[in-house]
């Protein structure tokens, strides 16, 4: 899998978030959606990666720097064609190895406290991720979930 940084201007790409906009509108109540389009994910504090297995997109991965020492992973998603292949989980590696390379001393991130947000949890659980209160602008909300991971300089 090759994964590399995306301005997000192809074709494939906007398809891709287009489908993660409207999984979380099919799974969220829109007052708790934070999921961003295409112009928000180009903003200059994300990075947002493209994940490829030959020329087909299999998925995505966000990281935005909410200050020098702690980022917030924003956007993940595998394309429905490549679902349980290990996409999101070679993501999530990646983000978090970017974290540590930046330095963060901790990683956090908000997803739905919905069944059908169940596999994401179990993902973040799995790479050390424990559950917390909301960071940044966040505010507590029965549909939201908050994770975050932290990380001993040495």
């Amino acid at each position: 899998m090759d994964i590399k940084i995306d301005d997000l201007t192809g074709l494939e790409v906007a398809e891709l978030v287009r489908e993660h906009l409207h999984s979380m509108i099919l799974n969220s109540p829109r007052e708790s959606i934070h999921a961003l389009n295409l112009e928000q994910l180009q903003s200059p504090d994300i990075t947002f990666w493209s994940a490829w297995e030959e020329n087909e997109l299999v998925g995505f991965g966000a990281l935005k720097e909410i200050d020098e020492h702690h980022g917030e992973i924003k956007s993940m998603r595998t394309s429905s064609l490549h679902l349980r292949k290990g996409v999101a989980k070679r993501l999530l590696q990646h983000i978090i190895e970017e974290s540590k390379r930046r330095d963060y001393e901790r990683l956090s991130l908000e997803t739905g406290s919905m069944d059908s947000f169940e596999p994401a949890r179990r993902l973040y659980s799995s790479f050390g991720f424990k559950y917390c209160n909301p960071f940044s602008e966040y505010i507590e909300d029965p549909n939201s979930v908050f994770m975050k991971k932290e990380f001993t300089l040495t």
